[in-house]
């Protein structure tokens, strides 16, 4: 069985043939990595799968009755209303039994004729049934642990979703999603929006979803822990490869080496071919042999090799060194409007550090850069750089930086105008701006392309500190590995704000954790960081994250006193028992009860619905009454329920688990 099949696709965007007869199946749990340059057409395959477009030719087959969620990088707003009641009523059909069963009851009490009323309380009967069902399939609790997951407050529940910037209203649309958890979830780039432990948290989600998946991401760690099967799009066409993002290419390269030596042969086997060909054609004596090997020749398939795509390919110079202290930062503090993001921080930067900057959206990661890049002042305290040191920056809202009149060579030429117009052209090149491109205005270029042209000037002169705002954001996989790549030789300082997990693996060689109006320093990479929290009882599955405030720096010290370890173990057991243990017995009791008042209302609902019984006033009457006293207490202890739920969910929060 199949979701989705894609048959002898084919399509056409401005003159331009995105597919051309491409085909492929969704079996139900496939997990597939959709991968591609900019432009190849990934969003556009994912919006056809959808139902969005449609293709010039060909057909997509959707199963009968699957359901499919799409979350597109620019989420147009279908949301409404309170956050959390929003999330729980975008279960298709719950909204719509919610209005049947008012319009019903309403009904019910104004019809007198008893052969109405049975019909009217047997549909009702059944709409109770769908509403109940869905309320067990998807319990509201399980739309609060996802908003909270993906870095929601619980004071943020009961917010309109008007009132959310862009980027939360894009987390409310992937928490509406997961809820429904579709047949086959369509997910293009979903980590964009999002701080390094709702990351976490997600891909944790993820790995227990039961459903299809077709994901689209430029962080090849998130990826490989994600996918099973790789849908490339490559110069000569759609290809299908088993396995995550890193098995991809080491197939790729063997087959890109295979096709390439068995191209060899068969060029050798026809240059050999011909020489018999063009020595003996003329002899009568082997005129016969020749005429072979010109059949022999004219029948052979010529094997095609891999055609070659044009990559990003780049290394960053030698810089100058600078002193051992790079920045130092003293008594800083900052605030918005009131909110103090951090207060008296006192840090340095040492020469070769290269730092991530982590912790939850808002917590004040780009005003950081924004200060030491001197774009903005602290409200308290200093930033200074130390000797010798020569600052470039990244910023995320990297078109600020750049002039759209100005075309991509005056651009990149204005940082080295000293140098070559050739000079500038090759470093054009390696960033795949080549030939007319480089005399186009920066206002007519794609995200990608201007986060290109921002890293092509960085390469002419890069600085001994670099400060770089979410410099993957535009790039797809294989530029953002390439990037990786080039500043692992970097020789200088950098401090870098990243939600890109390989690129703060393979990059970091400390991070500073920022929450709790503090900055709190780990050595390291993203991995050992959350190695660390694991060891000291913080990590993101004990429900911590970096908006938690610290009471002591971490230590790199291995040996502690274990006998008070133990003890303090023992005393947090403790209350973690004392605290959750008298909320868990709470919520046993408020199910048991739910499950006696819903088996009871379920019998009195099949008695109304039997007509000799509901035309029976004296049976009647007081099985309505009951039914309805029924639904008010049940409503009553579902609420309670809830509020049991959110009172266990508060303090395993509070208590870090």
């Amino acid at each position: 069985m199949s979701l989705v099949t894609v048959l002898k696709v084919s399509l056409t965007f401005v003159r331009k043939q995105v597919f051309d007869e491409i085909g492929f199946q969704v079996a139900p749990g496939n997990r597939i990595g959709l991968i591609g340059p900019n432009g190849s057409g990934k969003t556009t395959l994912l919006r056809l799968l959808n139902g969005e477009i449609s293709p010039d030719s060909g057909e997509v087959r959707r199963e009968k009755g699957i359901a499919i969620g799409y979350l597109p990088q620019d989420v147009q707003e279908t949301l409404a209303g309170p956050l959390l009641q929003s999330i729980y009523d975008s279960i298709p059909g719950r909204l719509r039994f919610e209005d049947d069963r008012a319009r019903l009851e309403e009904t019910l009490e104004e019809v007198k004729h008893v052969e109405q009323q049975a019909k009217l309380a047997a549909r009702l009967a059944e709409i109770h049934q769908e509403l109940s069902r869905l309320e067990f399939e998807f319990p509201r609790h399980d739309a609060e642990k996802i908003l909270l997951g993906l870095g929601f407050k619980m004071s943020d529940l009961t917010m309109s979703i008007a009132t959310l910037s862009g980027g939360w209203k894009t987390r409310a649309a992937l928490a509406s999603l997961l809820y429904q958890r579709p047949d086959l979830l369509l997910l293009d780039e979903p980590t964009n929006h999002l701080d390094i432990p709702s990351i976490r948290w997600l891909e944790q989600y993820l790995q227990g979803f039961k459903g299809a998946m077709i994901l689209v991401s430029h962080d090849k760690d998130f990826l490989n822990r994600q996918i099973h099967r790789i849908l490339s799009f490559e110069p000569e066409g759609m290809k299908s490869y088993s396995g995550n993002y890193d098995f991809y290419l080491k197939t790729r390269e063997e087959e890109k080496r295979s096709l390439d030596a068995s191209a060899r042969k068969q060029e050798q086997k026809i240059k050999d071919a011909q020489k018999f060909i063009d020595r003996f054609q003329a002899k009568a004596s082997k005129a016969r042999q020749a005429q072979s090997k010109i059949k022999l020749v004219k029948k052979m398939e010529l094997v095609k090799r891999p055609l070659r795509e044009k990559k990003t390919r780049f290394s960053f110079p030698e810089v100058p060194r600078s002193g051992r202290q790079v920045v130092t930062i003293k008594g800083l503090s900052k605030g918005f409007d009131g909110n103090l993001l951090y207060r008296d921080i006192n840090l340095n930067v040492l020469r070769g550090e290269k730092i991530a900057i982590i912790g939850p959206n808002g917590c004040g990661k780009t005003t950081l850069l924004k200060m030491i890049a001197g774009e903005i002042d602290p409200d308290r305290g200093t930033i200074s750089l130390g000797h010798g040191v020569n600052m470039v920056y990244f910023a995320q809202h990297h078109s600020d930086m750049l002039n759209p009149q100005k075309t991509v060579i005056q651009e990149v030429y204005q940082i080295v105008p000293e140098e070559t117009i050739g000079f500038v052209r090759g470093v054009c090149g390696a960033f795949l701006f080549s030939g007319e491109d480089v005399d186009k205005p920066v206002g007519v270029l794609s995200g990608g392309e201007r986060a290109r042209v921002l890293l092509a000037k960085l390469l002419v002169r890069p600085g001994n500190l670099m400060v770089m705002d979410e410099p993957t954001n535009h790039l797809d996989i294989e530029s953002s590995e390439t990037l990786i790549d080039a500043l692992s030789d970097y020789n200088g300082t950098l401090m870098f704000v990243s939600h890109n997990l390989s690129f703060i693996n393979r990059s970091a060689t400390k991070v500073w954790d920022l929450g709790g109006r503090e900055i709190t320093e780990y050595p390291g990479n993203l991995d050992e960081y959350y190695d660390h929290l694991s060891r000291m009882g913080e990590g993101p599955e004990n429900g911590l994250s970096g908006a938690k405030k610290r009471t002591k720096k971490p230590t790199v010290q291995k040996t502690r006193d274990q006998k008070r370890e133990r003890k303090e173990r023992a005393e947090r057991r403790r209350i973690i028992h004392d605290t959750l243990k008298p909320i868990q017995t709470e919520l046993e009791n408020l199910e048991r009860r739910i499950a006696e008042r819903e088996a009871r209302q379920e019998e009195v609902e099949k008695m109304l619905a039997d007509p000799s019984v509901f035309s029976d006033k004296n049976k009647s009457v007081p099985l309505l009454k009951e039914y309805s006293e029924s639904r008010r207490e049940l409503d009553d202890l579902l609420l309670r329920w809830e509020q049991a739920e959110n009172k266990l969910e508060s303090a395993k929060q509070m208590l870090g688990i």
